[in-house]
């Protein structure tokens, strides 16, 4: 078996490197709701694209354009912002159209498009593409720079097996994620119907009488926390990438303890986070702890709701200069239901079942793209070989 390393021109058919139509071509008074697809990096998610919503324009328009035409195997890559957004076009079709800021790639008819899309969704072809792009604010690929990517190259009987094996974990990733969603919208459903459809029949008392503001500071040798939207307050530790630590040191720092909840300036983005950590978080969150006898769960579940941020935190939302914040004195006069407390732990029960289901399948996603990036780094720069049919049979 053997592998070599070569550019991307040299795997390209004759005018397969095209960039979509600029200027007069294509202006945006002629897109149309009935049509021809017109690709745009918008529409490239997560390596494949999505024809919700997605551009288009006459037929007569469209065989104007025929140079820019799309075929099943081509290779899309953005012409600027997130190099990243790269897809191969797996769907058949009937000649959609590569849009503006896009740039089509078409390869020769012995090259693996499946095998050249796996191998350009390595992190290392990012960084390539980063570290060789136009501009400084703002990454501009164009065709001489596409043309230049290195690409290990195997024989197209072995290009075949990796992109088979390979495919074989998006499946299942595929899989999983669809299942994810179910599960959400279940979760969404649950909300709804144990929560929302229901807060008429609960008592409402104003926040003050639910909770108390702690300004509470610890100088000990207390863990630093930090305040996120889709995980709540968790350890520094926990973040992923490098952590700052605080210049001018904790002594400001407020400690909040597991059960209390913190609210920012900002929490009408996505409601108040709940603590399950005993630890210091910045002074700008204030930091919530029941003076009344509660299920934290309960409010943990609906202090990140629609419903609660769309219906009762909206009044103690205040506009100013540059956006909006939280007005905490606002806040603390805001009428919030309180279920008696044997209902409110049994819908905090079956929201936990609910979330735990769903957390273990993102685990689980996780597992399956670490093994998949694993796997890619090992076969798609020649690390590890696959043995293809005939090689087997020699064998």
């Amino acid at each position: 078996m053997s592998g070599s390393m070569v550019t991307l021109r040299a795997i390209v058919s004759p005018r397969g490197l095209q960039t979509g139509p600029f200027g007069s071509q294509l202006k945006a008074e002629e897109y149309v709701e009935c049509g021809v697809p017109v690709i745009m990096p918008k529409d490239i998610r997560g390596g494949k694209i999505v024809l919700d919503g997605i551009a288009r324009v006459p037929e007569e328009k469209a065989k104007m354009l025929t140079k820019h035409r799309i075929m099943t195997g081509d290779i899309l890559f953005p012409r600027r912002g997130d190099l990243g957004r790269i897809a191969a076009v797996v769907q058949e079709n009937e000649g959609w159209l590569c849009g503006t800021g896009c740039l089509r790639v078409r390869l020769k008819e012995n090259v693996n498009s499946r095998y050249i899309h796996q191998y350009v969704q390595l992190i290392s072809v990012k960084h390539w593409l980063e570290n060789n792009a136009l501009g400084q604010t703002m990454f501009n690929l164009n065709t001489e720079i596409i043309g230049n990517l290195p690409i290990f190259i195997v024989s197209q009987e072995e290009q075949i097996a990796i992109a088979s094996l390979l495919t074989t974990w998006d499946l299942a990733i595929e899989k999983n994620d669809r299942l994810i969603a179910t599960k959400e919208n279940g979760f969404t459903w649950l909300v709804k119907s144990l929560i929302t459809d229901r807060r008429d029949t609960w008592e409402h008392l104003r926040a003050d009488r639910i909770f108390k503001s702690i300004a509470g500071k610890c100088n000990g040798d207390v863990e630093l926390l930090s305040v996120t939207q889709d995980r709540g307050v968790i350890p520094r530790t926990m973040l992923e990438g490098r952590v700052m630590s605080p210049e001018s040191g904790t002594e400001s720092y407020k400690l909040i303890k597991k059960g209390d909840f913190a609210i920012s300036l900002r929490s009408f983005q996505g409601g108040i986070e709940y603590s399950r950590y005993h630890g210091l978080i910045s002074p700008a969150y204030t930091v919530l702890r029941p003076k009344m006898t509660i299920e934290n769960e309960f409010y943990r579940h609906f202090f990140k709701s629609y419903l609660f941020i769309e219906k009762y935190l909206r009044s103690a939302v205040i506009g100013i200069r540059d956006g909006k914040q939280i007005s905490i004195p606002d806040f603390m006069t805001v009428k919030i239901p309180v279920p008696p407390v044997d209902q409110q732990k049994k819908i905090a029960s079956i929201l936990n079942t609910a979330q735990h289901e769903i957390d273990l399948l993102k685990k689980q996603g996780e597992a399956y793209r670490r093994q998949k990036r694993g796997l890619m780094q090992k076969l798609l720069t020649g690390e590890w070989r696959v043995k293809t049919h005939e090689e087997a049979g020699s064998g």
